[in-house]
């Protein structure tokens, strides 16, 4: 890590911005694979995490100059281990990565099954992709460093990535999904039915059509993407909005209507790291409802922007409300529901965690805006 940077966590007036800069182990060199010999040295560029991955991509130096371009992944396999469970297997020590390549120049796109194994150093399953493993001329790879070089190995070189690979800056996003290993080990049955963590069969809205709730909307992505641009500057009203009729309502629910039409401008979704989701506006025209529904292993936050209405939350989950009006409410999935009834205005948060109940009605005669974003906290 940048030297300058060790004044952050030395002097106590910028210890607040410590969540700023964090210290990310990968600047040190640590734990990377060839660091086992001390003629490798790696230049990491840039990393992206997304719930259990880590990407990382930059250079790897050798006797001080430069060799190769690499690609390292790193998989914790914390939704893998439960899909495999619901098999009735264990995962081992070996484990499959689909990863798609998305560079820059479209015409160097490359996909490719990659062998992962377990590491106990970052404990997690891992692998490098380094643009060659030839040695330089008149010159050999260190014996330290040899074993772990090939074909599934922990460092590999797969030629299908190579072109994408000589221009490193220029590869910005990659697709990835992790499988069980072909082969049960290490017993060496073969798994017909492997479990895949594809990010809970996740797909993405898109405004391809104006229709209210048009399947043509919902792009399936089945994968994680690692998106290495640095920033975005967004206008929301530049984003074309998804509508949505009844949304999160089922068929018994009172407030169902064929006009009651709700607009989402999805503003962040595949490109979000972490464990978010989503963030996106969203508009309800006066008189219309979106759905109370009930969070299961994800958070949501609403901020509202402007327009007044009346929101909802589960009876018990937050006590500061407990002395407001207690109404039910047909929940989405589930049955009536005891919920507080909320006045909301601008400035107005909602957050609600794992368990929780939320809705939010439009009762006035102006629009009613809110920002919201979602990610998942297990």
């Amino acid at each position: 890590m940048d030297s300058r940077f060790n004044k952050i966590f030395t002097d106590p007036e910028n210890s607040i911005f410590k969540v700023v800069f964090f210290p990310d182990r990968i600047y040190h060199a640590q734990y990377l694979n060839a660091t086992r010999s001390l003629r490798y040295r790696y230049n990491v560029q840039e990393v992206r995490t997304k719930a259990d991955t880590t990407i990382m991509k930059g250079e790897v130096y050798m006797d001080g100059l430069f060799y190769s371009n690499f690609m390292r992944i790193e998989y914790r396999a914390g939704r893998l281990v439960e899909t495999a469970r619901e098999n009735n297997r264990f995962l081992r020590d070996q484990l499959l990565a689909f990863v798609r390549l998305l560079p820059n120049d479209a015409g160097l796109n490359a996909e490719a099954m990659v062998k992962l194994h377990y590491c106990q150093w970052v404990d997690a399953y891992q692998a490098e992709i380094w643009q060659t493993l030839e040695p330089p001329e008149n010159n050999h790879h260190d014996f330290q460093v040899l074993d772990l070089m090939g074909r599934n190995k922990d460092i590999t070189r797969i030629q299908a990535f190579t072109p994408a690979l000589d221009d490193i800056k220029g590869l910005r996003r990659i697709e990835i999904a992790f499988r069980e290993n072909d082969k049960d080990l290490p017993f060496g049955f073969t798994i017909d039915n492997p479990a895949w963590d594809n990010n809970y069969l996740r797909s993405h809205q898109q405004p391809n059509e104006s229709t209210p709730s048009s399947d043509a909307n919902t792009v399936s992505d089945l994968s994680y993407l690692i998106d290495f641009q640095r920033g975005w500057f967004l206008q929301a009203d530049d984003v074309a909005p998804v509508r949505y009729r009844n949304a999160l309502m089922e068929e018994n629910n009172p407030d169902r209507a064929d006009d009651n039409i709700v607009e989402m401008r999805w503003i962040l979704q595949r490109e979000l790291g972490g464990s978010l989701v989503f963030f996106h506006e969203v508009t309800i025209p006066p008189g219309k409802t979106e759905g109370t529904h009930r969070h299961i292993g994800s958070e949501e936050l609403y901020y509202i922007v402007s327009g007044e209405g009346t929101a909802y939350m589960g009876e018990d989950d937050d006590p500061a409300i407990a002395n407001l009006p207690t109404v039910q409410r047909a929940i989405y999935g589930l049955d009536m529901h005891n919920c507080k009834e909320i006045k909301v205005k601008p400035g107005s948060v909602i957050f609600t965690k794992s368990g929780g109940i939320h809705g939010i009605r439009n009762q006035g005669n102006k629009p009613l805006k809110f920002v919201a974003f979602l990610y998942q906290s297990s």
